[in-house]
């Protein structure tokens, strides 16, 4: 998340104003992340939305025409009893609206803090919830091809190009050939269903050892579950140093297939899956480093440390799940 629009407070007022959510009370710019403005916006509430919520300007990697598939899959979730924040819907019945030529949606606010350090208990308790999310989407109507798959990862490496990610280290240019190698790999007899392929901690809110929220569905997608699984697993599984966490793994693992187990096929896959994951952030955010204005309020992500974690699964992924 972060804030490239302002908005007065004149111009959030009458937005707040289209739904029936009260007056607004408090607006607060959110600086994390990288491709959208947000704002947590509190209000004096109605009888039936709450007081606080998210609101969202969407102005990067996002097609509006997909804005239905994302607001819709939380609105199924919630409706299954996944810990998932609604979408408000205007007083005219629209998930979203247009702001200076931008589409503008309002999120339920979900209780919870976002662990920096995850337990293995955390792992666990990610790993079933995404489990019962896989399970639950599988009978959702609409699809979206992932935007940010294999191929796309490769492409947008390219377009960096070897001496403008040398500037960032000199090591990047190297991930080109395996970001070639993973474009090449056939995910298309995985089981799939709607997955949300971006499950970092930060995406995560928690009470305890509790998951009451999952967040940021905006790179949600209909794709491979393992796939989906691989991203968190790259995601929680880490230390600060990139040394891997067998214990948070084991147990993400573990509390995913008390849920949902995983096919022999999957297991067998899971490393190079895991390997195509750690690429597509090495991509992103290389080519969020070099396109981020340096007046945004942003904070940049280190592409090296998804290169580290390539490198473990490259040594140490075989069987890793089995």
């Amino acid at each position: 998340m972060a804030v490239y629009t302002h908005l007065g407070a004149e111009d959030l007022a009458r937005l707040i104003a289209q739904y029936d959510v009260g007056d607004l009370v408090m607006a607060k710019g959110i600086a994390e992340g990288v491709s959208n403005s947000n704002w947590l916006i509190e209000t004096t509430g109605s009888g039936t939305s709450g007081t606080r919520f998210i609101l969202t300007l969407y102005e990067r990697r996002i097609d509006y025409a997909d804005l239905p598939y994302f607001l819709d899959l939380l609105d199924h979730l919630a409706g299954k009893a996944c810990p998932v924040p609604r979408t408000m819907h205007d007083r005219d019945g629209a998930s979203f609206r247009m702001v200076e030529g931008k589409a503008a949606a309002l999120i339920e606010f979900l209780p919870g803090v976002s662990p920096t350090r995850p337990t293995p208990a955390q792992a666990r308790a990610v790993g079933e919830v995404l489990a019962n999310l896989h399970l639950a989407a599988q009978d959702f109507p609409r699809i979206r091809a992932n935007a940010m798959d294999f191929a796309a990862s490769a492409a947008i490496l390219e377009a960096c190009g070897a001496e403008r990610l040398a500037t960032i280290n000199a090591a990047l240019p190297a991930m080109l050939d395996h970001a070639r190698a993973a474009a090449a790999l056939d995910l298309s007899a995985l089981p799939p269903s709607q997955t949300h392929t971006d499950l970092f901690p930060d995406n995560v809110l928690m009470l305890g050892d509790r998951v009451t929220g999952l967040i940021d569905f905006y790179f949600a997608c209909t794709g491979p579950m393992v796939l989906d699984l691989a991203v968190t697993h790259a995601a929680w599984c880490f230390d600060g140093d990139n040394a891997y966490r067998a214990d948070c793994g084991a147990a993400l693992a573990e509390g995913y297939q008390s849920v949902r187990r995983l096919t022999p096929e999957e297991r067998a896959i899971f490393a190079d899956v895991a390997k195509g994951a750690c690429l597509r952030f090495v991509a992103s955010r290389a080519e969020d480093w070099l396109d981020t204005p340096d007046d945004a309020l942003v904070t940049r992500k280190d592409p090296m440390q998804f290169a580290a974690r390539w490198a473990f699964y490259h040594n140490h992924g075989a069987g890793l799940l089995a």
